[in-house]
């Protein structure tokens, strides 16, 4: 065994009872195996007092309930003395519904022309397209005997305000796309008999953050990296979530739309 993938997604209800024995038994099977652990980072972990560049040398000073869950799971790891990656990345776009941000609640009402954000949509906001973190943690792990033995490395992405995505889910779909806000106040309601509204409440702040992940850390260990064009990105994130339009969303190397029949 070479590499092992800390990729449990436990539903955010569970991450306390969950995650730090998870972490537990990923470290014991590196210890066993010699094996680097890969861990998929976020940026719960600098809080909403962090300043808007998210770097390696920037405190990790969350003090809500997910941030410090995942604080002290990368401590953990930082402690174990086997070799960690952490690569950190934002909100991802994905090319199936998975059940992020993206799929389940911003995008769906382009339907109607209508992109759903949930905060300052003038905010800046790190995205990142998951084939490409795919492939930047293969490169990693490729070359993880030239790394430090904690590897924390940013994954920079796109940076996209909630209007920026709304003009790149225009061009790609062809159409115009108009941003909403979202109300929290179902949230809000429900919070007191749903345990998953108060997570998703403490975590709100990230959308009306200004944040980027700088970049870097990235460019010093993988200068080769050639990310996804935004356009072709949000082309294949939306396609699977409008997947019954009549125009499907085309990327910016697609060519011309062909002529619909009448």
């Amino acid at each position: 065994m070479d590499v092992i993938v800390h990729g449990w997604n436990p539903a955010y209800t569970d991450w306390i009872a969950e995650l730090p024995g998870q972490t537990t038994q990923v470290i014991a099977a590196a210890r066993a195996s010699g094996a680097t652990i890969l861990l998929p980072g976020n940026v719960y972990v600098f809080g909403a007092d962090a300043p808007s560049d998210f770097g390696p040398d920037v405190p990790h000073a969350a003090t809500n309930t997910l941030g410090r869950v995942r604080i002290e799971m990368e401590e953990a790891l930082r402690a174990s003395g086997v070799r960690v990656i952490i690569l950190r990345a934002g909100d991802f776009l994905d090319t199936e519904a998975s059940g992020n941000w993206f799929d389940k609640q911003i995008a769906p009402p382009l339907r109607r022309g209508v992109l759903t954000w949930p905060g300052d949509p003038d905010a800046d906001h790190a995205w990142a397209f998951l084939p490409d973190v795919a492939r930047a943690s293969v490169m990693l792990a490729d070359r993880r005997k030239n790394l430090p033995r904690v590897c924390d490395v940013n994954f920079p992405g796109y940076t996209l305000t909630g209007r920026d995505l709304a003009r790149a889910c225009a061009r790609v779909l062809d159409r115009p796309v108009k941003v909403r806000r979202m109300s929290w106040l179902p949230l809000m309601l429900a919070r007191p008999v749903w345990r998953m509204a108060a997570h998703l409440l403490e975590m709100r702040y990230l959308w009306s953050k200004p944040h980027r992940l700088t970049r870097d850390s990235f460019d010093a260990v993988l200068p080769d990296f050639r990310e996804t064009p935004l356009d072709d990105a949000i082309a294949r994130a939306v396609a699977p979530v409008i997947a019954d339009l009549p125009d499907r969303p085309r990327s910016a190397h697609a060519g011309p739309p062909r002529a619909q029949a009448q």
